[in-house]
């Protein structure tokens, strides 16, 4: 029973480390960044993936783990504030897994998206980035970027959703023995 046990928290290190590798890929290689506090891409799915598959703890890890790794291909470098986003999209994935077994549906994949863009991607991170990057004055920077980022986050979470759902239609996660969950 110990080694089965060994055997399957392995494979889960595994599959975390290969989801944050790959939302590395995705944030530095195929991002999209017109300025430093503004970032087009879809790195958010394989960290809300681990969350879904894993759970909240695996998930906020993946998130925490791909953000202080890609921070060391950034020219801007690792800033603790800016953490926050990406490891509540691996904590709700997981805090939505459950809801989420029932069926992967957009709808459903929409509100669970829904906490961690609203909260970290709009909320918190247009407070850090006019604290961080502010030129004029704080609530002016602050306007700014809740109204670009508002924009910015309903056009990737549009895509997130989708690229997630059709990932789960395709029975990937099924296929390895990893989703739906087992009770």
């Amino acid at each position: 029973m110990q080694q089965r046990k060994n055997t399957i928290a392995t494979r889960t290190l595994a599959y975390c480390a290969m989801l944050a590798a790959l939302s590395v890929a995705l944030a530095r290689l195929f991002g999209l960044m017109p300025e430093e506090s503004a970032r087009f891409s879809i790195e958010a799915i394989p960290i809300f993936t681990a969350g879904m598959l894993f759970g909240p703890l695996a998930g906020g890890l993946v998130g925490f783990a791909a953000d202080f790794v890609g921070c060391l291909f950034s020219p801007f470098g690792f800033n603790p504030l800016f953490c926050v986003p990406p490891i509540l999209y691996g904590v709700f994935g997981g805090v939505f897994r459950r809801f989420l077994a029932k069926n992967v549906s957009i709808p459903r994949l929409a509100v669970s998206f829904l906490p961690p863009v609203v909260l970290g991607s709009i909320l918190y991170q247009s407070v850090a980035l006019a604290y961080v990057y502010n030129s004029t004055t704080f609530v002016e920077g602050l306007i700014l970027k809740l109204s670009t980022r508002s924009v910015q986050f309903s056009i990737t979470m549009v895509l997130d959703v989708v690229l997630i759902y059709l990932i789960f239609k395709a029975k990937i996660f099924d296929r390895l023995g990893i989703w739906p969950l087992k009770e």
